[in-house]
């Protein structure tokens, strides 16, 4: 159910009281507009007002829910529920936010599209605590200049079950298109795995400044196709990668790539903890550097450390 607070209401109020309320009247407020079926869901993110909190049933929606209207810094607006709360797709993207900035997804389940959740030229978008799997692609994907993008405290597996060798968790930007410029993004606290058909996180060419830190992996949805045998990826620049822990992997824990001239450089790895037992490929490092020189640098602390494989870096380490 919708309540907001109409001008007209305000108005007539005012006029019924000698004035007084009329000389008070502002904004429409913010509304809270419960929902419990499918049809509920998307008139609700089609009406979507700064400010709005739309509050989700514990229940399956079926569909590729779509999100336009975008909230402010100071009026976001907020999709929640339980993880009961399930957004069903066939194909298709199972929660789009397209141009949909200021928004935050809390709570809810994505399963069942080609992708789970896809930001497109959404800046400041939070999802937070959401459980999203068994998708043909990707997880989530900040993409199309999506900037200051948060996922945090949430849990992504089953993805990339095309069969393509490919899948990520999480995809932020786009590979070979330096315009699109997701910059920013902080990848936070999640459990990424099992069975994530490509990269645990990918970090394309393009973006600058993302944030990995505190995640766990697993890396047991790996194939080598595609050359995704890490948990993560990084072809941006100036990605901070710390405190991470992970396990199950074909080949490394973490590489860096120059994909184009001038990317995939000042990346910073810090008291990551990779278990690399059972790995198979020809490396078998923790960090796995194919781009080190003095006008692109990588830096590998000492507070790294490795289980099992072959050694920790193949750069020098910094104490």
């Amino acid at each position: 159910m919708r309540t907001r607070t109409s001008l007209i209401a305000l108005l007539a109020t005012s006029l019924a009281t000698g004035g007084l309320a009329l000389a008070s009247a502002g904004p429409a407020q913010a509304a809270v507009i419960d929902v419990s079926t499918t049809a509920q869901l998307k008139s609700a993110l089609a009406a979507a007002a700064p400010g709005d909190t739309i509050r989700l049933a514990d229940g399956t929606y079926t569909g590729n829910f779509k999100a336009t209207t975008p909230g402010t810094a100071t009026a976001r607006i907020t999709l929640t529920g339980s993880s009961r709360a399930v957004l069903t797709a066939g194909g298709g993207y199972g929660l789009h936010l397209n141009g949909a900035s200021f928004w935050t997804v809390h709570g809810v389940t994505v399963t069942g599209g080609q992708k789970g959740v896809m930001a497109d030229a959404a800046n400041s978008v939070v999802i937070d605590s959401v459980t999203v799997h068994d998708l043909d692609m990707e997880g989530v994907h900040f993409r199309k200049s999506s900037r200051n993008g948060i996922l945090r405290n949430s849990r992504v597996y089953d993805t990339g079950h095309d069969g393509r060798g490919m899948g990520e968790g999480v995809y932020v930007g786009t590979a070979g298109d330096l315009t699109d410029r997701s910059d920013r993004a902080q990848i936070l606290n999640n459990v990424i795995g099992p069975g994530v058909g490509g990269e645990n996180i990918d970090i394309k060419e393009g973006t600058t400044g993302a944030r990995i830190i505190g995640n766990t992996f697993d890396g047991s949805g790996l194939t080598g196709a595609n050359f995704d045998d890490s948990w993560v990826d990084v072809k941006g620049n100036d990605v901070l990668v710390e405190g991470n822990k992970g396990s199950r992997t074909t080949n490394n824990g973490y590489e860096t790539h120059t994909q184009q001239s001038g990317w995939g450089c000042g990346t910073v790895f810090r008291g990551n903890v990779s278990d690399l037992t059972g790995a198979t490929g020809g490396k078998q490092l923790a960090i796995n550097v194919t781009n080190s020189s003095e006008s692109c640098r990588t830096t590998v602390y000492g507070s790294n450390t490795v289980t099992g494989g072959k050694g920790l870096t193949n750069i020098t380490v910094t104490p």
